[in-house]
């Protein structure tokens, strides 16, 4: 399955107008407000060609973690960073997350992008059990899905959606709700798509 994916994602970084696709945006918030002040180690899943990874440097975020099932997202990510005067703080991670098995933790783990591509609970586990391996205690999750009236596929897969109380619920082991918020993105062609956040924060070491 993580080749199709990393197939299709190649394809799509590859061949398309990166400042025309539905998930561009021209701004970075509410990321960075929900992230915070940098605390320590910061991944981002489903990193793209986001320019996230430049701002969190900017912040002062000591380490990050930029991880995508796509090479050619990371290639566009490590050029555009090349001359940055902290390039050597961000770390590629080219795979499918559900495989990931990374040997540090994070204070922080960001996903504006991969979550609500997880179609199947028993998917949707195994990411939040992996959350809560390292995600350390009082670190953050801010997630962000479609919500309720989102689209149900994007860039020609199917989507899941989820309210704040689903997305609490699925990260009920070693999370509690911090914040929520539903946001409006407008695409670059005009469509609206409705998104829900959720920052979860991390509460005790147990791994049930």
């Amino acid at each position: 399955m993580s080749s199709t994916r990393a197939r299709h994602w190649d394809e799509v970084f590859a061949t398309r107008d990166l400042e025309r696709v539905s998930w561009h945006r021209d701004d970075l918030e509410p990321s960075l407000t929900l992230l915070g002040d940098p605390e320590g180690p910061v991944v981002d899943i489903g990193a793209g060609a986001s320019p996230l990874p430049d701002a969190l440097l900017d912040r002062g975020w000591p380490a990050v973690t930029a991880l995508d099932v796509s090479t050619e997202a990371l290639e566009v990510t490590r050029a555009r960073l090349a001359g940055h005067p902290h390039a050597d703080r961000v770390d590629y991670v080219a795979g499918d997350v559900l495989e990931w098995r990374p040997e540090g933790r994070y204070a922080a783990w960001h996903d504006r992008a991969v979550f609500h591509f997880l179609t199947d609970p028993a998917d949707q586990a195994q990411y939040a059990a992996l959350a809560r391996r390292v995600v350390l205690p009082g670190g953050l999750l801010v997630l962000a899905t479609f919500g309720p009236d989102g689209p149900t596929s994007c860039s020609g897969l199917p989507t899941a959606r989820h309210d704040a109380d689903d997305l609490a619920r699925i990260f009920a082991s070693g999370f509690e709700e911090a914040a929520a918020l539903e946001q409006v993105h407008t695409t670059p062609s005009g469509a609206t798509q409705q998104f829900v956040w959720v920052v979860l924060r991390r509460t005790s070491e147990e791994t049930p």
